[in-house]
């Protein structure tokens, strides 16, 4: 009787392990690059669309303030309680380091007690803005994964802006804008992102969900959300994620909105819990921050499945015949069509669109996908520029030549007798054989070499 038992949990736990990899915790499992596998003409590689695993991107900043001074403890300095401006017995002291908060605690590992924080001068000099600006820097192409994530320390700003850079700092475009009142502080309607719609998912809002309330103790974190925008187009609980990888692939303004080189947190105005400024106890005002997180993954151009920090740099480890930091060009003797990123389609491996060696022929339009040793059924195969079906073979769908009666393999191009006993009669050495190819205009000849070397047993 205890096998029916046993069994009925086995499909129990199947069940639940298929639910949990339904709903994944960030987009993206493309974590393999190529793999060798057996076919009719022996063993090949396999190429698929690949990228690194998601991880937390602050590992790997650099953070600058403007403006640089602003950071409290030189001279050293005493605070006050937001909710108590009689209660002051914070001090902030550079010099000594267990008094000391300089910007790296923003990014230091929160499990200790008491927290650890960033904090800024008091607004000693009102009316005059206390405004700053904190830069984070990768010198590298970030694609988001997760909601990027402000801890406060301090009462969360009345009002604040996001902004991110695609040009290492250049220029910089508004993410959102946050405030008490954004009519008052942007001429802004409120708006949260649960009232976006695919339609208007790139629009910039301002919100004041993270700005309102006088609780500031138990209300602490200022969100960027982009999980619930991914679920525009993935669903509530990111299922769908087919129908987000074809958004990704087919919108280049969709993919550039997730992606950064730098974030910028523009404060604006610190905490008041008030209406009104007490002129008498400015240093209840502040701002502290205790914790930022910012959750993502190299951009690799679906080209590698690594990237590696070295020399204070990150850089993807390029695969499919690919290089440069984020595997953008082809490598040398690799350009014998012009380069292209690879595509999350078809799910579940999508295409690698890998570079090809430089003897294969004239250079092939960029939108020509991969080989097709990875997706044979999706992907081009042959075409009327270069992978021309041999023997009388016909192309069919780009996917694939119909060989005639006598031949066989990708292009046609091996006769039927190879492998038989005593093999094809009168014919060189698979290495010297030259397979012409058909048609009026005339092409470079394919070696067998070559043909190998196309399906990437070489």
């Amino acid at each position: 009787m205890r096998w029916p038992v046993l069994l009925t949990l086995q499909a129990a736990l199947a069940s639940l392990s298929q639910a949990v990899q339904h709903y994944p915790s960030v987009w993206g499992h493309y974590d393999v690059c190529k793999s060798q596998v057996y076919t009719d003409e022996g063993l090949i590689w396999d190429y698929m669309a690949c990228q690194p695993e998601a991880t937390d991107m602050t590992k790997y900043l650099r953070v600058t303030l403007d403006p640089p001074n602003i950071t409290c403890g030189d001279p050293p300095e005493t605070y006050c309680a937001l909710e108590n401006p009689y209660m002051c017995n914070n001090e902030c002291d550079a010099t000594t380091e267990e008094l000391a908060h300089p910007p790296e605690l923003m990014f230091d590992f929160e499990g200790r007690n008491p927290t650890t924080f960033w904090q800024s001068t008091s607004w000693k000099k009102y009316p005059r803005p206390l405004q700053v600006n904190i830069t984070l820097s990768w010198n590298k192409t970030i694609e988001l994964t997760d909601d990027i994530v402000i801890t406060f320390e301090s009462g969360r700003p009345e009002q604040m802006v996001l902004e991110k850079s695609l040009d290492y700092g250049r220029t910089w475009q508004p993410y959102q804008f946050y405030a008490t009142d954004c009519l008052d502080a942007f001429t802004m309607e409120p708006k949260t992102v649960h009232e976006l719609t695919q339609q208007t998912l790139l629009d910039i809002i301002c919100t004041e969900d993270y700005s309102r309330g006088y609780v500031w103790k138990y209300d602490k974190t200022v969100r960027f959300e982009i999980k619930d925008r991914f679920a525009l187009f993935a669903g509530p609980r990111l299922h769908n994620m087919a129908s987000l990888y074809g958004q990704l692939d087919t919108t280049k303004n969709l993919r550039d909105f997730f992606t950064i080189t730098d974030l910028r947190i523009r404060l604006l105005r610190p905490a008041t819990g008030a209406t009104m400024v007490d002129e008498y106890n400015l240093s209840r005002y502040f701002y502290a921050i205790s914790d930022v997180k910012v959750q993502g993954r190299c951009k690799c151009n679906l080209h590698a499945n690594s990237c590696v920090f070295e020399k204070d740099r990150l850089s993807c480890e390029c695969e499919h015949n690919t290089t440069g930091p984020d595997c953008g060009r082809c490598k040398k003797n690799y350009q014998g069509r012009a380069w292209s990123a690879g595509s999350y389609l078809p799910i579940p491996k999508g295409t690698a669109n890998i570079c090809l060696p430089n003897n294969l022929g004239p250079v092939i339009r960029p939108n020509i996908s991969s080989l097709g040793v990875a997706n044979r059924n999706q992907a081009r195969v042959c075409d009327s520029l270069m992978m021309r079906c041999q023997n009388g073979g016909v192309c069919h769908n780009n996917q694939r030549c119909q060989c005639p009666a006598g031949f066989t393999g990708l292009l046609c191009e091996k006769p039927r007798c190879e492998g038989a006993p005593g093999g094809c009669p009168g014919a060189k050495s698979a290495g010297d054989t030259l397979f012409p190819l058909p048609g009026p205009t005339p092409l470079p000849l394919l070696t067998a070499s070559v043909l190998a070397l196309l399906q990437g047993a070489l």
